[in-house]
Parts: C-alpha cells; sequence; structure tokens
C-alpha cells in the first residue's frame, strides 16, 4: 500500500497535517512493506525540509497512492478518483455547504472514511482534536478575562511557538475570587481540565459552588445530567436524555447565577435544551460576564455565541439587551470568545497529539486487522454508493 499526506488545500489555511516528520518515520519502520509520501506545503507547520531530513519522501502528484490522509475538506478539484481518503468532511449531519463535495466523491467513485466516525465497538471516538480544542478554548477563555477586567493581558495562542510557550504564558493569570463553570467531560472538557488543573484553580463541588463564597478562583466541571432536569420532575438518566432531549429542560441558569465565567466544552445535540437563553441572560440575576465557547454553536444553546469570532480577532462583545455585537469595555457586555477552528491556534502540538491517535488506533486497523470494522463503520461512501451506515444521507444526497 501507498499512503499520501496531503497538504491543506482549504482557506483560510490550516497549518496542520496528519503525521509529523518523526511520525512518518515511525509508521514506516512499524510497516516495512508501506510507502509513505508527503505533499509538499508552503503553510504547514511542520516545513518541508523537516520531512526530507529524516528521508521522508516528498511528491507533489498524489496519483499513485493508494490511501490519501488529509485533515479538513479537500477542494473537490483536487479530489483524485477510485482513491481511499481520509479528513474530516463535515457531512454526516447534512451540511448543506458540503453536499456538493459528497456528490463530487460520489461520482469519482471515492472511499470516503471519515475521521468523526471512526468509533470503538462502543461508540467511542477514536480520533480528533478536541483535546487542543478544549486548551486552546480555555486558554482563550482567559485571555478573554483578562481584556475584560484589564487585571493581565496573555500573548495570543497562535502566536506562541508552541503549547509550552502557552505554559509559560499562564503565570501572568492573576484572577479575583470568580466561580467559574466548566461544561464537558469528553475530549473536549478533558482538555479544558488539563490546562485548569496547570493554572491552579480550585476544584468545588456543586454545593459548594452554588452556596458558599471563596476568597480565590474556583470552578466546577458540570456533566450533561447537572444542568438539564425532566420537564416533568420525574426521575432522569443520561440514556433517557439522549433518547428524549425534549422531554428535558435547562437547570443551568441557577449556575449562571453564581458564576462570572463560562467555559462551554459540551457535546449539544439537535432537540436538547438550550443552556440559556437570550431571554435570561437579560435577567438582572445573570451573573456571567466572560463566555469562552469552545463548542461554538451559533445561535445556539449559549445565547451569547451569535457569531463566531475568528484567530486573529477571537474576542467580541455580546449586548444582552440588544442582542448584538458590542464593545466588551461596557459593564453590561459580555465578553465572549467563540473561535471554530481553535486547534489551529496550537497546530505542531494539535498535528503531534492527532498523529499518535492515528498511529494507535487507526492505521493497525487500516494496516493490518480490524477485528471489530472500526473502517467499515466509518466509510460514508464507496463505489459511487452511500454504505449502509450512511443511507440516511440519501435525501441530503438528492437535495431533498
Amino acid at each position: 500500500m501507498k499512503i499520501g499526506i496531503l497538504r491543506e488545500g482549504k482557506t483560510p489555511p490550516d497549518k496542520r497535517v496528519a503525521l509529523s516528520p518523526e511520525q512518518c518515520v515511525q509508521v514506516q519502520k512499524q510497516y516495512s512493506d508501506l510507502d509513505l509520501v508527503v505533499q509538499p506545503s508552503p503553510i504547514r507547520r511542520f516545513v518541508d525540509s523537516q520531512y526530507t531530513d529524516l528521508g521522508v519522501i516528498m511528491q507533489e502528484d498524489l496519483a499513485d497512492c493508494d490511501v490519501i490522509i488529509g485533515v479538513k475538506e479537500v477542494p473537490e478539484k483536487d479530489l483524485i478518483a477510485y482513491k481511499t481518503y481520509f479528513y474530516f468532511s463535515h457531512t454526516i449531519k447534512e451540511q448543506p455547504y458540503n453536499r456538493s463535495l459528497l456528490l463530487k466523491m460520489l461520482s469519482l467513485n471515492i472511499r470516503m472514511i471519515d475521521y468523526e466516525t471512526l468509533t470503538n465497538a462502543n461508540g467511542k471516538r477514536l480520533i480528533g482534536f478536541g483535546r487542543y480544542a478544549g486548551i486552546v478554548g480555555c486558554y482563550n477563555g482567559f485571555l478573554a478575562q483578562g481584556k475584560r477586567t484589564r487585571s493581565y493581558d496573555l500573548k495570543p495562542a497562535n502566536l506562541c511557538d508552541d503549547r509550552k510557550e502557552v505554559e509559560s504564558e499562564l503565570t501572568k493569570i492573576k484572577l479575583e475570587p470568580i466561580k467559574i463553570v466548566l461544561t464537558g467531560s469528553g475530549r473536549v472538557g478533558n482538555g479544558i481540565i488539563e490546562l485548569i488543573n496547570l493554572i491552579g484553580i480550585k476544584e468545588v463541588s456543586k454545593e459548594q459552588f452554588l452556596n458558599e463564597s471563596f476568597d480565590q478562583a474556583v470552578y466546577v466541571q458540570l456533566n450533561t445530567l447537572d444542568y438539564n432536569i425532566r420537564i416533568d420532575g420525574s426521575a432522569s438518566s443520561k440514556s433517557d436524555f439522549y433518547a428524549n432531549p425534549h422531554l428535558y429542560k435547562s437547570d443551568f441558569l441557577k449556575y449562571a447565577n453564581v458564576a462570572e465565567m463560562f467555559i462551554a466544552g459540551h457535546y449539544y445535540s439537535a432537540d436538547s435544551p438550550y443552556l440559556f437563553t437570550r431571554e435570561q441572560a437579560k435577567l438582572s440575576s445573570f451573573n456571567i460576564k466572560t463566555v469562552a465557547d469552545v463548542s461554538c454553536d451559533i445561535d445556539g444553546p449559549v445565547a451569547s455565541t451569535i457569531a463566531p469570532s475568528t484567530i486573529a480577532n477571537p474576542i467580541y462583545g455580546y449586548n444582552p439587551i440588544t442582542e448584538l455585537i458590542d464593545d466588551i469595555t461596557k459593564p453590561d457586555v459580555i465578553t465572549v470568545m467563540a473561535v471554530d477552528n481553535l486547534p489551529c491556534e496550537l497546530p505542531k502540538d494539535a498535528s503531534e497529539d492527532f498523529g499518535a491517535e492515528m498511529i494507535k488506533h487507526i492505521l493497525p486497523c487500516l494496516l493490518t486487522e480490524d477485528p471489530t470494522n472500526i473502517i467499515e463503520r466509518a466509510t460514508i461512501c464507496e463505489n459511487g454508493k452511500l454504505t449502509k451506515h450512511y443511507e440516511y444521507l440519501s435525501n441530503y444526497v438528492l437535495g431533498k
């Protein structure tokens, strides 16, 4: 088999890559009958010479490769017929902006394997950039808090060389005795906690968070059922919530009334209750002044996230009265961080983390044995047709 590592062609430019130079060498040593080449790139965080210095072959034309591995969506003009592709296609939720991409892959008889659908037998995702979304999103949240309070100033994450420099910046953080509420316990949530622990903020229980005062900054981490309750008041469970989200309502307001800062790392699915609404944000009791929305669902469960922010300009103000973007220096305006491509800010570390998961969980299934059919379950289309697991996309393909 011959594998080609793509350069990212999406705009705005993405400096990430699926395998670092050292990881390419590791893979070639591990699979002696594998050929691996890397497409040259002028924007990749790892420059071409870092690959070639280790003996990795650079190759512009990947037409002779069996498998082509990228990160984000591949421009339609660059797709090669009859190849197996790995990347985030952003089609499985019927995203309208990528329907033509799926149509193109079908017309070219491409075998498409989406990272988002690579799961183990229990349905747990095996690979992704969630950890670094959490790390960078949390960092940006404290950058936003510093801007709002004018008590400290952090270097933007994208201007830091790597995670080591990001961690050195954390020593600048000066926090008053604020309460910080976190949501999410998956990859993103774990990344948030990773950085919170490095900062040294104290964790407290839900009861303490709601009822006690502290002389230092504290945080509480909430799971799904900590802020979603049954409308009828009956007992709830995660399985019931996932099966019947429409039977639940948000109980998040009690945390919003005592917290000054909110870092959102939860996964939001359709029909789930919004954490807080625009009307609730207008209440005089609503106390949150800084929101770092790592999940970044626009006009969704976090009412203050009315637009994505950018790596260059990661912060904007949300005026809860006008429901419009406003100046963050105004006292009643909520400071919002809602960058929707956070791992791109630390492309070196995020790529290395992603590549390690690729080597551990995915390549063995592709190159040796796949006893639990991980690759088969993640294949969206091949031979010009949707696979059985993704036949639900038929109407999406047909434009219905």
